[in-house]
């Protein structure tokens, strides 16, 4: 009689699984660790193999996440991670795809790739630390600084109004959409969790304080708070709900059900095929 092998345990992962060796060079207090934090909860939670993994970024404080992973990483120029990672989600959809990034990053230089990332509704993560500053540059007004924020650079404020990320990302088309605090950790990871797990395009809002320059952004530990309502598959009902919002809940506000790019695309033609064309 042949023995029937034994079933071979899968072996789990913690959080520290997912940090690489490089010692993070945020100031201190700066939310982007909560942030980094809560990305390996996340993936602990997932139990994703790391070389399954994909960290891709832009420049800036926040955009040195991929360093500080054992996944995979690319650290791309200004505002162009999410056209990096969804090139590289579309060629490799075994992979998951996360794209980190600020608010300078992401909505600035970056606007128009975020609209069309939103719009094009690719199966992959973008997690925005966003701090209403330009961090790593010293200050300056990034596009979701209150207009009347007083500094040296800006004095009296930029009268500029505020760009509304989630309005923004609801309207192009995102799948999901929610926002953590990175004060909260634990919570930022199952947020990012529910993130991963859900088809499509998913946002993910993460108020990540810079004390060094926005000092009074301590205020926003005693100002977040847990959403009480349910997310919404209805992008009217999202809409109202984020319209009125004071920009403190904290949950997932939007969870719908397009269909996702790259499933239901495509002329299934093999790379040596379209090689083959080409070939002189």
């Amino acid at each position: 009689m042949n023995e029937v092998a034994a079933p071979v345990e899968t072996a789990a992962f913690a959080a520290a699984d997912y940090k690489s060796g490089y010692k993070p060079v945020w100031c201190p207090g700066c939310g982007d660790y909560g942030v980094l934090g809560g990305l390996t909860r996340a993936l602990a939670i997932l139990q994703l193999p790391p070389h399954q993994v994909a960290v891709v970024s832009g420049i800036g404080c926040s955009s040195r996440i991929p360093a500080y992973t054992s996944c995979y990483g690319f650290h791309g120029v200004h505002g162009r991670a999410l056209a990096a990672g969804t090139g590289l989600k579309v060629a490799r959809p075994d992979l998951t795809v996360i794209v980190a990034g600020g608010d300078g990053d992401g909505y600035s230089i970056g606007g128009n790739h975020f609209l069309h990332a939103c719009r094009r509704n690719v199966d992959l993560t973008y997690i925005v630390m966003d701090n209403h500053v330009y961090g790593m540059t010293k200050g300056q007004a990034s596009p979701t600084t209150e207009p009347d924020w007083n500094s040296k650079l800006t004095p009296g404020g930029t009268g500029v109004r505020s760009f509304h990320p989630l309005v923004i990302a609801l309207a192009a088309g995102a799948n999901f959409v929610a926002r953590a605090f990175s004060g909260d950790s634990g919570g930022a990871a199952e947020i990012i969790a529910q993130a991963i797990r859900h088809p499509g395009f998913s946002f993910v809002e993460v108020l990540s304080p810079c004390v060094t320059f926005r000092p009074e952004q301590k205020d926003w530990k005693q100002a977040v708070r847990r959403t009480e309502i349910p997310a919404t598959a209805d992008p009217a009902q999202a809409a109202r709900r984020i319209m009125t919002d004071d920009g403190f809940n904290i949950g997932v506000l939007y969870a719908g059900d397009r269909p996702v790019y790259g499933r239901t695309h495509g002329t299934g033609i093999a790379p040596a095929e379209l090689e083959g064309e080409f070939a002189l």
